[in-house]
C-alpha cells in the first residue's frame, strides 16, 4: 500500500518525462548553436534586406563571417558553461549565463570591427546587426528553456507531483524555507501560503502569498483546501508543544513536514532533500531538559566507565551521552555480537580520539565478570543489561532472575570488591506494583542493591555508592510499541492495540539517559531517583496519530483491532508504590522515592534461595518466591494468578 501522502500518483505523461534521462550536454549545445545560426541569418535578413545596408567585405566570405560569430559565441558558451544546466530547471541563474556569452560575445566582436576599422578602414559587420543578432540569441535561447520548464512544470503540477505547501511560522527560518522553495532546482513543492497563530495574521501577505491565522474554521475551509501538507519551521517547532499545536493539522489530513534547526543549515539555507516528514517521537518529545553538566563533568571525566547492556537503546545512549564529558576509558559489555559490532564502528567513526574496549561477556557469568573488573578497575557503572520484554519474561521466569537479579547482584557484588565509586542501576516503573514477572524481577534487584548499600554504610564501608534509577518506556527502543505500529501501518494494516484504555508513560532515549547520568552523579547512595514523566499517552490515540501521520484515516484506510492484554500487562503503569512518597531534588525532572527498605542478610539469603530456584528452572516455585519477597507482586492476565489466591 502506498503513502496517500507520497504525492506520487503520477499521469502517464509526467510518468514518461520523469522517467527520462537528462539530455547530453552537447545535444544542448548543438541546439543552442542552431538557434546562434538561425538568429544569425535572420540579424542578416533584416540588415541587409529590410535596411538596405550591404557590407563590402573582401577578408571574409558571407559564410567565413558567420562561422566567426558562431565559433566565438561556442566559446562564451563553453567559458559560462551555459549547456550544462537542466533545461527543465532552469532558472534565473541560467538566464544570466545566457545573457553574459551572448552580449559579452558580441562585444568582443564589436571591438575586433573597431579595431580592424582603425587598422584598415573596413568592418567585418555592421554593429547593428551584431545587436540584433544579440537580442535574437538570448530571446531565443532563454525562451527555449522557458518553454522546456513550463511545460514540465505544467505536468509536474497537474499530476500531482509538485505539493502545494503552507509554512507554519512567519519568523527568519520560515522566510528561509520559503525562499528554498522558491529557488530550488528540485521543484517538489510549492508555496501557497503561511499560517500564524498571530491574531493578525490574515491581514499580511508574504512574499507574494497570504498570511492564515491559526484556527480550526481557517484549517478546515482554506488550508486543508488550498495544501496538501504543513512545513513547520525550526523556530516554530521550539515555540510550541507539537503534541497539542500539530493536531489540528493531523485531523485535517495535512502531511506534517519539518526543517532541520537553523543550526545545522547548509549554506545558510535548507535544501529539499533536508526537508523531512514528522516522525511520531517528534509530537512527543518534551522540551529540552536542563541538566547540571559540570556535576556530570567532575564525575565521568578522566574516569574509567562501564556501561553493561551496551549494545541496547539506553546503553547504547549512555555511551553517547558519556564521551561528552572526556572519560579516560569507556568500557562497553553485552552478550549480543552483532550489535555490538555495528556500536564499536559507530563509535570508531564518529570519536575517533576517545579511547573505546569492547568487552564481550554476561553479566551471569561471575568468572567473567571479575575478571573484567580486575582488568580494567572502573570507576563508574552504568548498568543498563537487563530483559525486558514483558510477555517473554512470564514465559520464562527463571530466566527474568538469571538476568535481572543475578546478574544485577553479581555486578553489584564485584563492584563492592573492586571498590567502583559509583554503582548506577536503570530500573523501570514495571517495578512498581509489579503485575508481571519482569517488573517483580526489577524490583528485586533494587531492593537488593539498596539493601547492599544501607549494610554497607551502617558497617562503616560504604565506598561504593548505589544509586537506582527509575523510568517508563523509550520512544523507539528495541521492541517497543512504537516500531512496531510503524511496521504494521507500512504493511496496511491492521494496527494491533491491547486494549483501548491502556496507558504509556514516554519519554525520548536521550532525554532518560542524560536524567540517568544526572541522577547518578546527584546521588548520595541508596536512593531510588524516579523521573518526571509528564503526561501519558493513551496507546489508541498514538495509533490513530500515527495512522494519520503516514497519510490515511483510522478505520477506514487502516483498522485498529484490540487483542486483549497480554500476560502480566497492566492497563496503566505507575511511578511510585501507594505507600511511597518523594523528595525533590535541585532538578524539577527528577525526584527520590521514599521506599520501604529491606534487611539485607534476610533478603540475601531469600534472593539466593530464588536464583537457586532459577537454575532449576522451576518456573511456579520461582514465581511463588518472587511474590514473598515483593508482597505487593500481584500478577494480572497470567498463570501465576492462581499464586495469589
Amino acid at each position: 500500500m502506498k503513502d496517500k501522502f507520497s504525492f506520487l500518483n503520477s499521469s502517464d505523461v509526467f510518468s514518461h518525462l520523469t522517467s527520462m534521462k537528462y539530455v547530453p550536454r552537447w545535444v544542448v549545445l548543438l541546439f543552442d548553436i542552431f538557434l546562434c545560426l538561425f538568429s544569425y541569418y535572420i540579424s542578416y535578413f533584416i540588415t541587409t534586406k529590410l535596411f538596405g545596408s550591404t557590407v563590402d567585405i573582401r577578408i571574409l566570405t558571407g559564410f567565413q563571417r558567420m562561422a566567426f560569430v558562431i565559433v566565438c559565441q561556442i566559446i562564451f558558451f563553453w567559458l559560462f558553461h551555459t549547456y550544462s544546466g537542466v533545461l527543465r530547471y532552469s532558472g534565473y541563474v541560467d538566464a544570466v549565463k545566457l545573457l553574459f556569452a551572448v552580449f559579452l560575445n558580441i562585444s568582443f566582436l564589436s571591438l575586433i570591427n573597431f579595431i580592424l576599422n582603425l587598422v584598415s578602414n573596413q568592418v567585418l559587420f555592421y554593429y547593428s546587426g551584431l545587436l540584433i543578432y544579440a537580442i535574437l540569441a538570448f530571446l531565443l535561447l532563454f525562451v527555449t528553456r522557458l518553454t522546456v520548464k513550463t511545460i514540465y512544470d505544467f505536468y509536474t503540477q497537474n499530476s500531482g507531483q509538485i505539493t502545494p505547501v503552507m509554512i507554519f511560522g512567519t519568523q527568519s527560518a520560515a522566510i528561509g524555507i520559503a525562499k528554498m522553495l522558491r529557488s530550488s532546482e528540485e521543484k517538489k513543492y510549492k508555496l501557497v501560503g503561511f499560517i500564524d497563530d498571530d491574531k493578525n495574521a490574515s491581514e499580511r501577505v508574504i512574499m507574494g502569498v497570504k498570511v492564515y491565522r491559526l484556527d480550526e474554521d481557517t484549517v478546515k475551509r482554506v488550508v486543508a483546501n488550498k495544501a496538501r501538507a504543513i512545513i513547520v519551521s525550526p523556530n516554530k517547532m521550539n515555540q510550541i508543544d507539537p503534541n497539542i499545536d500539530l493536531d489540528i493539522f493531523i485531523n485535517h489530513n495535512l502531511a506534517i513536514l519539518t526543517s532541520p534547526p537553523m543550526s545545522i543549515w547548509q549554506n545558510d539555507m535548507p535544501s529539499i532533500k533536508q526537508i523531512k516528514s514528522i516522525q511520531i517521537e517528534d509530537l512527543l518529545e518534551r522540551p529540552k531538559i536542563e541538566i547540571s553538566s559540570d556535576n556530570i563533568a567532575s564525575q565521568i571525566k578522566s574516569k574509567v566507565i562501564l556501561i553493561t547492556g551496551a549494545a541496547g537503546s539506553i546503553g547504547s545512549e549512555i555511551a553517547r551521552q558519556v564521551i561528552q564529558f572526556s572519560p579516560n576509558l569507556i568500557i562497553l559489555l553485552d552478550q549480543a555480537e552483532s550489535p555490538m559490532h555495528s556500536l564499536k564502528l559507530e563509535l570508531e567513526e564518529q570519536y575517533p580520539e576517545q579511547n573505546f574496549s569492547i568487552f564481550l561477556g554476561d553479566v551471569r557469568n561471575k568468572e567473567r565478570m571479575e575478571y573484567m573488573l580486575d582488568l580494567f578497575r572502573p570507576d563508574l557503572i552504568y548498568h543498563a543489561a537487563a530483559y525486558k520484554h514483558v510477555p517473554l519474561m512470564e514465559d520464562n521466569p527463571v530466566e527474568s532472575i538469571q538476568v535481572n537479579v543475578n546478574g544485577t547482584k553479581i555486578m553489584a557484588d564485584l563492584a563492592v570488591k573492586y571498590k567502583v565509586e559509583r554503582f548506577v542501576m536503570v530500573s523501570t516503573d514495571k517495578a512498581v506494583n509489579p503485575t508481571n514477572v519482569m517488573g517483580a524481577s526489577k524490583r528485586i534487584a533494587e531492593i537488593y542493591v539498596q539493601a547492599l548499600f544501607r549494610k554497607l554504610q551502617a558497617e562503616g564501608n560504604a565506598t561504593t555508592k548505589f544509586i537506582t534509577t527509575r523510568f517508563g518506556n523509550v520512544l523507539g527502543s528495541n521492541g517497543s510499541v512504537i516500531p512496531h505500529f510503524k511496521k504494521q501501518i507500512e504493511k496496511g494494516g491492521p494496527v494491533t492495540v491491547t486494549h483501548p484504555e491502556i496507558i504509556r508513560y514516554f519519554m525520548t532515549i536521550p532525554e532518560a539517559c542524560i536524567l540517568v547520568l544526572e541522577a547518578g552523579a546527584m546521588g548520595d547512595g541508596g536512593e531510588i531517583f524516579i523521573f518526571d514523566m509528564g503526561s501519558p499517552v493513551k496507546i489508541v490515540n498514538l495509533a490513530r496519530k500515527m495512522i494519520r501521520l503516514a497519510g490515511y484515516v483510522p478505520e477506514i484506510d487502516i483498522k485498529i483491532e484490540y487483542t486483549g492484554l497480554r500476560p502480566g500487562e497492566k492497563l496503566y503503569e505507575e511511578l511510585l508504590n501507594q505507600k511511597e512518597i518523594t523528595t525533590k531534588t535541585h532538578n524539577p525532572k527528577i525526584m527520590i522515592a521514599k521506599v520501604q527498605e529491606y534487611d539485607y542478610d534476610t533478603v540475601s539469603l531469600q534472593i539466593n534461595e530464588l536464583i537457586q530456584y532459577s537454575f532449576m528452572c522451576k518456573n511456579f516455585l520461582t514465581v511463588s518466591l518472587m511474590k514473598k519477597i515483593v508482597p505487593e507482586f500481584l500478577s494480572k492476565n497470567s498463570q501465576y494468578e492462581r499464586l495469589d489466591v
